[in-house]
């Protein structure tokens, strides 16, 4: 397991450009948010997304938010109305979760039974290297799940940590979850506050 400083992976061009090609083949991060930590992976590689869901004991068949690499990732991977896409940019790049009908190309181990996705779009420097990179990251807080998050790095659970490729350390995060929005119908709704 790889452990870099947050401030290293903003300032390094030479570590961003370690990161970033494994970051797309599938390599699984601990990584800071505006939130909370997170654990996750390149969405698109099932087999990455198996060992987080299986690791933290995740019910089978329930799926993960995205972190997407941008709007127009949103804009191409989902069904948004025109009313939903002007309120997603009044909140994004911030701490909030959307909820969105799935689009055909959207990554299968995000889209739910409901074929719905949760997407986030951060306000943080780790979120411009998952725009670098250009594909949507799975998104799901360091912890065993019904257990509480990890406030740094030295809370995550062995079962976890042995999984994880690499670690971005950004020292102790004193946030919360973000609040969601359901925009699968033109009537907003929270359904985390």
């Amino acid at each position: 397991m790889n452990v870099v400083k947050l401030s290293e992976v903003i300032k390094k061009p030479d570590i961003r450009a370690e990161i970033i090609p494994v970051m797309r083949k599938g390599d699984i991060f601990v990584y800071p948010t505006d939130t909370i930590y997170g654990i996750g992976c390149n969405a698109e590689i099932a087999a990455s997304v198996k060992k987080i869901s299986d690791a933290k004991g995740r019910k089978e068949g329930k799926s993960f938010s995205v972190i997407a690499p941008g709007k127009e990732w949103i804009w191409a991977n989902s069904i948004i109305s025109e009313a939903n896409k002007k309120f997603i940019d009044t909140i994004f790049p911030g701490p909030y979760t959307v909820v969105v009908k799935a689009g055909r190309n959207a990554p299968k181990s995000a889209v739910s039974e409901e074929k719905t996705i949760g997407v986030r779009f951060p306000k943080h420097p780790f979120v411009d290297i998952i725009s670098e990179a250009g594909v949507p990251f799975v998104t799901t807080s360091v912890n065993i799940s019904g257990n509480e998050p990890a406030a740094r790095i030295e809370d995550i659970p062995p079962d976890i940590e042995k999984i994880v490729d690499w670690v971005i350390d950004a020292g102790k995060i004193t946030g919360h979850s973000s609040r969601i929005f359901d925009l699968t119908t033109d009537e907003i709704k929270i359904l985390r506050y």
